[in-house]
């Protein structure tokens, strides 16, 4: 088993917000950080690595360069071409692996995945052609939810197909492409479960959380969630399932749906550390991308124990007056159990993540009022 300590050199693929708090637990663990992103210049994590490189995935040269200064390889988004996954996991260690990756960047390979496993999801349907269209919902029924196969997130790439839908009009933007025919699913909460697996197969989680989403894009994400013991023990059994049936290495979410009858159903998984488990930057033991870098360098898990009650709450460009203008950052920084998380990112837009903050309290119902408090202001 290989184990990377300081001062070994982590390379991360993406640039973004994820990559830039693994850099930052990283760098504070005398760890080097080199980024290979496609995005320009001074991206939320080169901000702060040793090294940004920024080039195309495709870039052969430039991928050359990332890793001949690197020990270890992961990554801080799935959407990431496979060329560039076979090409990395040639000459260096993947943590998570391509396997791991590859399915969950693309929707039919999850479900088929989730589906060949035995692990609980909405019933599915794969489909290419307005006719094989019209017989899965036929045999979904309606409503049901039409999703492209490919690099859908946040929402994006979906439509809910209702009891009036013209299917012939809803299958236009998925023409000549595969799309997921999903039925839908009743649901009283969505949760997920956030953990850790590391390279000998051991596993630590983080709970179960509860999430709420505003036009399809986390919100606000209540921890730990507020359900029954039983529906814990469903979330925390499927996340198991679906890490060993990747035999994933590092951090991953799994999104769930909790239905009205007390089952639990997988939505979606994450290969990565998730927006909803940045609250445990501030309310537990050893946080997620703390945990991310312990499995990838091969070294043991930490405690993920949870220390106070706590709610998390994305912040969007939404809350931008203008672009470059930030707000009055105030009445979090008053706060004396609130925490500030930015992002580093040059300028704000609508739906753009931005940052967050976590409020902590002796009591969920206490760090929930302070947030209702707090986003007054805004």
């Amino acid at each position: 088993m290989s184990i990377f300590l300081p001062p070994s050199t982590i390379g991360i693929l993406g640039g973004g917000q994820l990559g830039r708090m693994l850099t930052l637990e990283a760098r504070r663990r005398g760890y080097r950080v080199v980024i290979f992103t496609d995005e320009p210049p001074g991206c939320p994590a080169g901000q702060l690595a040793d090294v940004e490189i920024n080039a195309a995935y495709d870039d052969a040269e430039a991928l050359g360069r990332f890793l001949a200064q690197v020990d270890v390889v992961t990554a801080e988004f799935e959407n990431i071409p496979d060329a560039c996954l076979q090409a990395v996991e040639a000459v260096k260690l993947l943590r998570p692996g391509r396997k791991a990756i590859f399915t969950t960047q693309h929707r039919e390979r999850e479900k088929l995945f989730l589906r060949e496993s035995g692990i609980a999801c909405a019933e599915f349907r794969i489909v290419e052609t307005l006719a094989q269209l019209e017989k899965a919902v036929a045999e979904l029924g309606r409503p049901c939810v039409i999703k492209t196969a490919a690099f859908g997130y946040d929402g994006k790439g979906q439509a809910k197909v209702n009891a009036d839908t013209d299917l012939a009009t809803a299958w236009q933007p998925f023409e000549g492409h595969h799309a997921v025919v999903e039925q839908w699913v009743p649901f009283v909460c969505e949760v997920s479960v956030v953990g850790a697996r590391s390279v000998d197969g051991r596993m630590a989680t983080f709970g179960v959380v509860e999430n709420q989403h505003a036009h399809h894009i986390l919100d606000v994400t209540f921890a730990p969630a507020q359900v029954d013991p039983a529906i814990i023990e469903q979330a925390l059994t499927l996340w198991e399932a679906v890490a060993e049936g990747l035999g994933y290495v590092g951090t991953m979410a799994v999104e769930m749906f909790v239905t009205a009858e007390g089952r639990v159903l997988v939505n979606e998984i994450a290969p990565r550390p998730h927006n909803s488990g940045h609250y445990t930057i501030d309310a537990c033991v050893t946080n997620q991308f703390q945990q991310q870098l312990r499995a990838i360098c091969g070294l043991s898990l930490g405690d993920p124990t949870q220390h106070s009650p706590a709610v998390m709450v994305n912040l969007l460009g939404d809350v931008w007056s203008a672009p470059e203008v930030h707000p009055d950052w105030s009445p979090i920084l008053n706060h004396p159990r609130a925490k500030l998380h930015l992002y580093g990112k040059a300028s704000a837009r609508p739906k753009r993540k931005m940052g967050h903050y976590t409020v902590l309290g002796e009591t969920l119902e206490e760090a929930q009022a302070s947030v209702t408090q707090i986003r007054a202001s805004f």
